[in-house]
């Protein structure tokens, strides 16, 4: 049975408390959320104006080594649109770098506005197959131009992260509620995976931060 986590709280992922164990060989790390319905009158309703603001929430997962550092951070990089891309191929996942250079972490796609059950964004990982540089993985969301937006947590409602295995048994779960505490808090460090005496944690975090670009989270880690 997976666990339901409050913040701060730590579980082994390889092995709970029951007995039961659980297949590392891939791990599904599934983040989902939903925009808060506005309330609008007959009028705003009549004319269109209930649809869903789109909300173009990002995962990113930071690979560190054992001093808590993100050794490589990739390269800049041409596109076919005359622009350059920062931090592509390195030991950040995100949405211009989808797929670790070792192939055993990557970003499946993009949901921009929660709709729907289940997750909204998954990052997938080879924990068995994860190199011993790599000690710790940390998982952040930001809202993609967030503060142009006027956008932030405490618009967002039902705001979970998820540990699933390879056969698709769900380990663990931490769930986040927007409320007025997430006001103008535009990023979060959602949660962490680290190593511990050969088996992996996995570590409730749920700490906000007002910048929506994942890059200001990132320069602590490097």
């Amino acid at each position: 049975m997976a666990i339901s986590l409050i913040k701060g709280q730590t579980i082994d992922l390889r092995k709970n408390d029951g007995g039961t164990e659980y297949d590392l060989s891939q791990v599904t790390i599934g983040l989902g959320w939903d925009v808060r319905k506005k309330d609008v009158g007959f009028f705003a309703k009549l004319f269109g104006a209930e649809d869903e603001d789109e909300y173009d929430l990002d995962a990113i997962a930071f690979l560190l080594d054992a001093n808590g550092k993100v050794v490589n951070t990739g390269r800049k990089t041409p596109t076919s649109n005359g622009r350059s891309i920062s931090y592509y191929g390195g030991d950040v996942v995100f949405f211009n770098s989808m797929e670790h250079p070792s192939g055993h972490i990557w970003l499946t796609g993009d949901n921009r506005t929660g709709a729907g059950e289940g997750d909204d964004e998954q990052i997938i990982v080879k924990l068995n197959d994860l190199g011993q540089q790599y000690q710790k993985i940390v998982f952040v969301v930001a809202i993609y131009m967030g503060k142009a937006h006027r956008q932030h947590f405490g618009m967002v409602d039902n705001a979970f992260i998820r540990a699933v295995d390879k056969k698709g048994r769900e380990i663990a779960k931490f769930s986040l509620s927007g409320d007025s505490t997430y006001n103008g808090m535009r990023s979060m460090i959602f949660a962490e995976v680290y190593r511990k005496d050969d088996s992996w944690k996995f570590r409730a975090i749920g700490e906000p931060h007002g910048t929506d670009n994942f890059v200001d989270l990132l320069k602590k880690h490097t």
